[in-house]
C-alpha cells in the first residue's frame, strides 16, 4: 500500500478540517470575549480596592494551575458535554492574564497624570475612560493576547468532551498511529495561535485609537464565528451519537458502519473516559463502547447486535520485544501465568469493580491473583527493572497491576509502571523506542491500527480470533522484533450501545435497526 502524504490527507479531509477550524475558533473566541467581559471589570475593581487584589489574583492563579483535562472533567457534572464545559474551562484559563494585566496597567498610570486629571475636574468615570484605560490599554491588550494564545492551545482538548475543534484530528491520530492526522490538527492549531497573536499585537501597537475604531467590529466577528461554531456542532439526528477518536478511523468502527451498514451516524467525538456517563445522563444516545467494560452493567446499557459482523472477536495479550525476553529469561514464563485465566464475563466483572465500586486497580489485581492461587509476596529483588506501560483506561490499569505483582512475586526483578500513556501510538512508540518493556495490547488494534494490512489480507485473517493472533504475531516479529505472548482468554472488541430503556422504547435490537433514525 502506498503511504499517503500529508497533503493528500488534507485534500481528502478538507471539509472536515474546515469544520474543525471553525469550531476551534468558535471555542477560542466565545471563551475569550466572555473572559474579557468578566476579567477587565474585575481588574478595574481590584485596582480601585487594592485589598481585594491578592485574593482575586490568588484565586485566578489557582484556577490557572488546575490541569486542563481535570478542569474539563470538573465541568461535566455541571454543564454536561459539548460546548458549555469547554467554553467555561477556557474562560477560566483566560481570566488570570486579563485580570492581572488590567490591574497592572491601571495601577502603573503615573500619579502625576491622575492628579492633573483631577485638577481639571474629571470625576471617577471620566478619569477611568479618558485617562486610565487609554494609558493602560497596551498592557491590557497584552493580557488578552496571552489569553488568546493559551486558549488556542487548550482548545485542542475540547474534543475530550465532544466540543469539536482540531483536537479531534490530533487525538484521533494518536489513537490510530496516523502521523498525517496528528499534523493535520497540530499545524492549523499552531498557525491559528501565531495568526491570532500577531493580529492582537497589531492592535496593541496601534494603540487606543485603533481599539476605539474596532471595539464594535471585533465583538461582532467573535459572535459570528461563535454562532458558526454552534451551528456546526448541532446534531440533526433524533439519536445523538458519540464515538471515540480511535473508533472513527477503524474498519471495525465508524468506517465499517459506513461501508457495511451504510450508516452515517454523524457522531460527535468524545473521550472514552466520559462517553458511558454521557449516555447514562442522556447527553448521548448511542456510543461506541468495549465489550468487556464494566460500565455497561453500571449504567444499564444495551449492546446492539452486530448482525453484519463488523466487530470480529480479538484477543488481549502482552506484547514485548524478543531481545527483552532474552535479557530477562524468567519473564516470559511469569507473564504467561495469566494466559487463559480470563473470559469476557470475568474481565467485565473486574472492570465493574473499578468503574462502579471504585476499587483500586491494586486491590482488584491482588484479589484476583489470591482467588486464583497465583499471588506471592514481593521478593524485593534487584536483578534488573521491568517497565510496564498501559493505555489510559481501567482494564489496562488492572492488568498492569497483576503483571507487576506476578513479576515481583515470582522473579527477582523490580517493576516500574508507566500507566496512562494515552492512545495506541504513544504506547507502541514507547515500546519500540525502549521507553517501556511491554504493555497489554489487543490483536485487533495490532492488526488494524499498527499493521494496516490490505483489504484482502484483512478479510482472510479476521475469519477467526486465532487467525488474527497468528498473523499479528508473525508480522510483529518480522517488522518490529516484537512478540505477542499467550492470550489472556478474554475478547475485548468494539460494540455499539444505548440506554436499555431507550432501545426498548424505540424497538432497536441490532445495528441495522438504527438506520431509520439517521438521515440518509
Amino acid at each position: 500500500m502506498t503511504q499517503q502524504s500529508l497533503w493528500q490527507f488534507i485534500t481528502e479531509q478538507q471539509e472536515k478540517l474546515l469544520t474543525q477550524v471553525v469550531q476551534h475558533l468558535g471555542l477560542t473566541f466565545l471563551s475569550l470575549i466572555l473572559a474579557i467581559i468578566i476579567g477587565v471589570p474585575l481588574g478595574i475593581m481590584i485596582a480601585r480596592k487594592r485589598k481585594l487584589s491578592s485574593p482575586v489574583l490568588g484565586v485566578a492563579g489557582i484556577l490557572q494551575t488546575i490541569p486542563s483535562i481535570a478542569l474539563l472533567g470538573f465541568m461535566i457534572p455541571a454543564f454536561g458535554i459539548g460546548a458549555k464545559p469547554a467554553i467555561v474551562a477556557l474562560l477560566i484559563y483566560a481570566l488570570l492574564p486579563i485580570i492581572r494585566n488590567t490591574y497592572t496597567g491601571i495601577t502603573e498610570v503615573s500619579p502625576t497624570v491622575i492628579e492633573a486629571a483631577k485638577a481639571m475636574g474629571m470625576n471617577k468615570s471620566q478619569l477611568l475612560f479618558k485617562v486610565e484605560l487609554p494609558l493602560a490599554m497596551p498592557v491590557i491588550i497584552a493580557g488578552i493576547r496571552t489569553a488568546a494564545v493559551i486558549n488556542v492551545g487548550v482548545a485542542t482538548l475540547a474534543s475530550f468532551v465532544a466540543a469539536g475543534g482540531l483536537g479531534e484530528f490530533i487525538f484521533g491520530g494518536i489513537s490510530l498511529n496516523n502521523t498525517n492526522m496528528i499534523l493535520a490538527g497540530a499545524i492549523p492549531a499552531a498557525l491559528l495561535a501565531v495568526l491570532l497573536d500577531q493580529t492582537i499585537a497589531l492592535v496593541q501597537k496601534s494603540g487606543y485609537q485603533l481599539f476605539q475604531k474596532l471595539k464594535y467590529i471585533v465583538p461582532a466577528i467573535l459572535i459570528i464565528v461563535g454562532a458558526a461554531y454552534l451551528f456546526t456542532s448541532v446534531s440533526k439526528n433524533s439519536i445523538k451519537a458519540g464515538f471515540t477518536p480511535e473508533f472513527m478511523g477503524r474498519q471495525d468502527g465508524d468506517l465499517g458502519l459506513r461501508s457495511v451498514y451504510k450508516l452515517n451516524a454523524n457522531p460527535v467525538i468524545v473521550n472514552d473516559a466520559i462517553m458511558y456517563k454521557a449516555a447514562y445522563e442522556k447527553e448521548l444516545d448511542l456510543i461506541s463502547g468495549y465489550s468487556t467494560d464494566g460500565r455497561i452493567k453500571s449504567f444499564d446499557l444495551y449492546v446492539l447486535n452486530d448482525d453484519k459482523k463488523i466487530f470480529p472477536p480479538y484477543f488481549a495479550a502482552p506484547i514485548i520485544k524478543t531481545k527483552t525476553l532474552e535479557k530477562f529469561p524468567e519473564l516470559e514464563k511469569t507473564l504467561n501465568l495469566l494466559a487463559n485465566q480470563f473470559n469476557d464475563s470475568i474481565m467485565a466483572d473486574l472492570n465493574y469493580k473499578s468503574d462502579e465500586l471504585h476499587q483500586t486497580p491494586e486491590r482488584i489485581a491482588r484479589d484476583f491473583l489470591v482467588n486464583n492461587k497465583l499471588y506471592k509476596p514481593s521478593r524485593k529483588g534487584n536483578s534488573g527493572t521491568i517497565r510496564i506501560g498501559s493505555k489510559i483506561f481501567g482494564e489496562q490499569y488492572i492488568l498492569t497491576e497483576m503483571y507487576k505483582m506476578l513479576i515481583e512475586g515470582y522473579t527477582d526483578y523490580n517493576v516500574e509502571t508507566k500507566t496512562g500513556l494515552g492512545g495506541t501510538k504513544i504506547c507502541f512508540d514507547a515500546l519500540v523506542n525502549d521507553a517501556i518493556d511491554f504493555y497489554p495490547e489487543y490483536t485487533g488494534t495490532g492488526l488494524l491500527v499498527l499493521l494496516k494490512p490490505s483489504g484482502q489480507t484483512l478479510k482472510e485473517v479476521t475469519q477467526s480470533a486465532d487467525k488474527t493472533y497468528d498473523y499479528v504475531n508473525v508480522e510483529f516479529q518480522k517488522q518490529y522484533g516484537i512478540q505477542w505472548l499467550k492470550p489472556l482468554g478474554f475478547n475485548n472488541s468494539y460494540a455499539l450501545m444505548m440506554r436499555r430503556k431507550q432501545a426498548e422504547e424505540l424497538k432497536i435490537e441490532s445495528i441495522s435497526d438504527l438506520k431509520r433514525y439517521f438521515e440518509k
